[in-house]
């Protein structure tokens, strides 16, 4: 009897969840797994989950600056920009996903916190406050920018050492998706008229 009693108690035991556990890390940061079978070499693995860390903390800040963007829009485009840039956040947030599953497929460790995001991008922070569109966009297309800029590099080092899947990555998921959303934000910084065309005589005036 005293056995079935301490059988139950022990039961009611192991159901109660184990919070507040803490133990050491199972892989360090800047680290790869050894075997995988990739056919890439350790130093090659390295290299690129390094290079791809730095992508994914500018793309995460990206990601989350067209969200801010998009909460605080104002003006008489409010709306078009407003619904652009939820459009943009979310092709981000799919990028953003994929670029830190290529990390981990490459044994590396991918960035994820908040802080760690903001110790290594390399884009502008900005203020906490509303700006007005042209700053919102402008910000954005310099984010674009040094997003393009990294793409372009790592695919051409990735092509080179034999990583061909993160350059395939890299062109046809980052690159290319940010190369049509800096098309479709710089097109907003055109100065046309929005109510009537401009005379052709004082255009040549002009």
């Amino acid at each position: 009897m005293a056995k079935k009693e301490s059988a139950g108690r022990q039961s009611l035991l192991n159901a109660q969840p184990r919070i507040h556990q803490r133990a050491a890390e199972i892989q360090a940061y800047g680290t790869v797994s050894h075997a995988l079978p990739l056919e890439l070499e350790e130093p090659v693995r390295l290299e690129m989950t390094e290079q791809l860390n730095q992508l994914l903390a500018d793309t995460i800040t990206l990601r989350d600056l067209y969200k801010k963007s998009h909460w605080q829009v104002a003006g008489p485009t409010f709306y078009q920009l407003h619904l652009l840039f939820d459009k943009h956040f979310e092709e981000q947030v799919e990028i953003v996903d994929t670029i830190a599953e290529r990390i981990q497929l490459l044994g590396g460790i991918s960035l994820a916190m908040a802080h760690d995001i903001a110790e290594t991008t390399k884009i502008e922070r900005p203020p906490r406050g509303r700006e007005e569109v042209p700053v919102q966009i402008s910000r954005l297309l310099d984010a674009h920018q040094v997003i393009i800029g990294e793409c372009r590099q790592l695919a051409d080092r990735a092509d080179e050492i034999g990583d061909h899947g993160t350059n395939d990555m890299v062109v046809s998921d980052v690159l290319r998706t940010n190369e049509l959303q800096a098309w479709f934000l710089s097109e907003h910084l055109v100065e046309m008229p929005l109510v009537h065309a401009q005379d052709p005589q004082m255009r040549k005036a002009g």
